[in-house]
């Protein structure tokens, strides 16, 4: 159990680590803005300074994009050493005009903390602040010796973490890892993710005349590229919702009869989530699969946005000279993002109507993950949350993307932990993102008591 001195302590501070967590809230870190003042350089200033303040040795640390924050607290070379990873770069806020509230004027209604990054992921992180502080003011000092790395580059992909985590390998080096960018199942469900999809994120765009040109003297005789756009993107479909590209099904790793056994314990009921979507029915990815299953662990290709000719009011009678997509591939385990990169090279090659040219860049790309369910951390873990949130976590698999997961595996050789405390309806990426300040405490405590498990499992004493 966690020490009653440190949960004390926690408690008694709620007001003024708020504050302080809204002072973080505040920075506008969007990792895909380079106005200034840079948000993300004051993000990372600002948290070597709180975690500089709680006795660690921090520092930022330049890297090819944005900056990364590295903190270690030594306490003795017979303690185990866990490793902290969060990020503090946000998404962009827009549409603003849907917010509730401005996103990056943090306020406090309704039980929640209303900002963008509230949950995703500055709320997350400084649970694990808290419960450091908590432990070095209240709990005798740290049970356990611990190594934080922040970045500023998650929500573009990590284009950096691969490079920073070998260039620091001995620095990072620990023996456990936890990642707190996650969220429950559901509502009063805490959760322990144990594979990520991957991701390949591309911007594909199409060329034709060399200007816009008049749709009414060379329409029907140019070839449109917004009509091309359209018809490739449709094509990468079939009409029972799989991908077309060659070879993207050929390394999926299907389901064991275990996870459909635990999954089908979970009790999701599809109806109440289109619902809770403002949708009446499901519509996306293959037509054999159960939603629950597509989201988790089968591989998607979706459009993001499009962007082509005259958008603004009114009447513009023009065959544009160019359209363009963005479009991203959640991959699931064991598929290679190379690979698919060269079936969408191959699909493309196959579905350029004539008259225009089509090109694409990829502008991120991470690997899926699958973690060890039964690993000393994981079980450390489990017991942390039961204890927190009063009842024993499920382990669930996550549609999303958390790129560092991988590279800690690959270059680490450490399968982290992925413990969150955020809830399916925060809102992340969309307007009125929001944390409820109880899982932020709960979440606090979590993370304490995961360090103190840590030691225990050795048989060692706090």
């Amino acid at each position: 159990m966690l020490p009653e001195a440190v949960l004390s302590y926690l408690s008694q501070h709620r007001d003024r680590h708020l504050d302080q967590l809204m002072e973080l809230l505040r920075l506008p870190s969007v990792a895909n803005v380079s106005a200034e003042p840079d948000g993300c350089s004051q993000a990372a200033e600002w948290l070597a300074r709180c975690a500089g303040g709680l006795g660690m040795d921090a520092r930022v640390v330049a890297t090819a994009g944005k900056p990364a924050v590295l903190a270690t607290a030594h306490v003795g070379a017979d303690r185990p050493t866990v490793l902290i990873y969060a990020h503090y770069d946000v998404q962009p806020p827009e549409p603003l005009d849907k917010w509730d509230s401005p996103p990056f004027a943090p306020q406090v209604r309704d039980g929640c903390l209303w900002a963008r990054g509230a949950s995703d992921d500055k709320g997350q992180l400084f649970a694990h602040l808290m419960a450091i502080e908590a432990w070095q003011r209240a709990g005798g000092g740290l049970p356990v010796n611990v190594k934080c790395f922040f970045e500023g580059e998650e929500e573009i992909g990590s284009p950096n973490v691969e490079p920073f985590v070998a260039e620091h390998r001995d620095e990072l080096s620990a023996d456990a890892a936890v990642i707190s960018d996650s969220a429950f199942f559901a509502d009063g469900v805490p959760s322990i993710t144990y594979s990520l999809r991957g991701l390949v994120y591309l911007e594909l765009t199409v060329t034709g005349p060399a200007v816009d040109i008049h749709s009414g003297t060379h329409g029907g005789a140019v070839a449109n590229p917004i009509n091309a756009l359209a018809r490739i993107l449709a094509a990468a479909h079939d009409g029972e919702g799989r991908v077309t590209l060659p070879g993207f099904y050929d390394d999926v790793t299907e389901l064991t009869q275990d996870e459909r056994r635990d999954w089908a314990l979970l009790g999701f009921d599809e109806r109440a989530y289109a619902a809770s979507l403002g949708l009446d029915e499901l519509g996306g990815g293959e037509r054999a699969c159960g939603a629950l299953e597509r989201r988790w662990a089968r591989p998607t290709l979706d459009c993001n946005g499009i962007v082509g000719g005259y958008t603004a009011a009114g009447s513009k009678t023009i065959i544009p000279a160019r359209a363009s997509a963005k479009l991203s591939m959640r991959l699931v385990p064991n598929q290679d993002p190379d690979r698919v990169v060269a079936g969408f090279r191959e699909f493309l090659a196959g579905h350029v109507p004539p008259g225009v040219e089509a090109s694409f860049a990829v502008r991120a790309r991470a690997r899926p993950v699958m973690l060890d369910r039964h690993s000393p951390a994981m079980a450390a873990a489990r017991r942390a949350c039961a204890e927190a949130f009063g009842r024993e976590p499920v382990m669930v698999r996550c549609g999303a993307s958390v790129p560092v997961a991988e590279v800690f595996q690959q270059v680490l050789a450490l399968d982290a932990v992925v413990m969150g405390f955020g809830l399916p309806d925060d809102n992340l990426h969309s307007p009125n993102e929001h944390f409820r300040l109880e899982h932020l405490w709960r979440g606090s405590a979590a993370a304490a008591a995961l360090m103190h498990n840590l030691l225990t499992a050795r048989g060692d004493s706090p």
